[in-house]
């Protein structure tokens, strides 16, 4: 089962140094150590959690699937596309510049509770670890809203976004 997600809207600066960092090990360490802890204390309206439905929200974006790749531009790099920036199984970093960002802020901005609910009815159930149901899906479009609005910020202030979650 899929674990924990946090959406950051990163500045320039915290984006290029974690690109720079060329080990997984270091990398995720400047995450935990230095990005979730500043940015945590110091710049939650810059934070989307998004608990365990990421993965129903990818999949609702996407092609119904888990994969990185399925669906299409730019709904599919709202959790998981994007520029992987770890490559372990045990957890996941997927960075999106800000013209990426401003591609899915204007992609998700007119999406509603019944669109939603139209792309989350599209999850394949046997292929979901979860239950697809309506208790579910109102879990899903609960987190969905606060990663919608973490779009639009920052969209709006030309920031990166970094998709995080441990597995």
């Amino acid at each position: 089962m899929s674990c924990l997600g946090v959406h950051f809207a990163l500045t320039q600066d915290d984006a290029m140094a974690l690109e720079a960092i060329e080990n997984d090990d270091d990398r995720l360490e400047h995450l935990t150590e230095e990005i979730e802890e500043r940015y945590f204390k110091e710049a939650e309206a810059c934070i989307a959690e998004s608990d365990k439905s990421w993965d129903a929200m990818h999949r609702a974006l996407s092609d119904g699937t888990l994969s990185s790749s399925g669906g299409a531009y730019p709904l599919n790099h709202v959790v998981l596309g994007g520029t992987s920036l770890y490559a372990g199984d045990d957890y996941i970093m997927s960075l999106k510049t800000p013209a990426q960002v401003r591609d899915i802020a204007a992609a998700l901005a007119p999406i509603g509770e019944a669109e939603f609910r139209r792309l989350y009815n599209n999850i394949d159930a046997e292929d979901y670890d979860g239950d697809v149901s309506d208790d579910d899906f109102e879990y899903t479009w609960g987190w969905f809203v606060g990663v919608r609005e973490l779009y639009a910020k920052a969209s709006a202030e030309g920031r990166f976004v970094l998709f995080t979650a441990d597995q």
